[in-house]
């Protein structure tokens, strides 16, 4: 099974790139799967339902998001409608949509799980380890469940290190997310599974993770508050994300980080 996965869409920059650049990638690499993190793909903020459809036409599979998955309330209904746009797995019981999905893909069935780190993030998320633990005993990596992957979206690097160690080879791949900035650490673990510690954001790099650099600079040159309206970067966008070969028994057997744009320099 091959999986494509893009890592945090920040606003129309983002958007606009992962439309541009989307096709040619699935060109190029083939996936049987599409996933994407698009927390951030509204101002930077949310997502909206009309994106996420755009998204799918694009070729999308699973959306995945995180801390900002909330942020537009007009997505909670489409949250309760499909369980191909996920909110992290760990966030309280009654809060609307999935935090997993089961896509079949060819007789064949992938299990994609968003989970959200604790350390430095909300105060009220359940533990990572058991919400993902929960879901694996239900649906164990092996016979109906051809390929498991797991979107970390945390700010520490040592909880996604942390998680992708304790779940190696009981899941095909862990990737993080939250951080937009792309990471140098590709790998397969001993167990098999695919990890990488973030997959880095889709959006403008000539910015401050996604925000214009005059409104990010505010809250660091002087001791106010950030202003309420945050301008994300408006430059040209690049793509970020992690190609991901897995076998048919579940572990992974290539991982190919993927950087096409300006700014960073291209890879995959």
């Amino acid at each position: 099974m091959k999986i494509l996965f893009l890592g945090d869409v920040f606003g129309r920059s983002g958007r606009d790139a992962v439309a541009k650049y989307l096709p040619i990638i699935k060109q190029r690499y083939k996936p049987d799967v599409t996933i994407l993190n698009g927390e951030n793909a509204a101002h930077g903020f949310g997502l909206m339902p009309d994106m996420a459809k755009d998204f799918f036409r694009l070729g999308v599979d699973v959306i995945t998001g995180g801390n900002h998955t909330f942020d537009k309330s007009e997505i909670i209904s489409m949250l309760s409608q499909t369980d191909k746009v996920l909110r992290p797995l760990n966030l309280p019981k009654n809060v609307p949509g999935k935090g997993y999905c089961l896509y079949p893909l060819n007789g064949k069935t992938l299990l994609v799980i968003n989970v959200m780190g604790r350390l430095f993030m909300e105060n009220f998320l359940d533990c990572p380890f058991r919400a993902i633990e929960d879901v694996l005993k239900l649906y164990p990596l092996g016979g109906a469940i051809s390929a498991i992957f797991i979107d970390v979206h945390a700010e520490t690097t040592s909880e996604k290190m942390a998680i992708a160690k304790y779940f190696d080879g009981k899941v095909s791949a862990v990737v993080g997310t939250h951080t937009h900035v792309p990471t140098a650490d590709a790998q397969i673990m001993k167990g098999g599974t695919a990890y990488l510690t973030d997959a880095g954001m889709c959006g403008d790099y000539d910015s401050v993770i996604g925000l214009h650099p005059d409104t990010a600079l505010v809250s660091f040159l002087k001791k106010i508050p950030r202003p309420k309206q945050k301008e994300p970067a408006t430059g040209e966008g690049t793509v970020c994300g992690v190609f991901i070969d897995i076998a048919d028994n579940g572990k992974a057997t290539a991982i190919q980080p993927i950087r096409l744009g300006p700014v960073l320099e291209n890879a995959g």
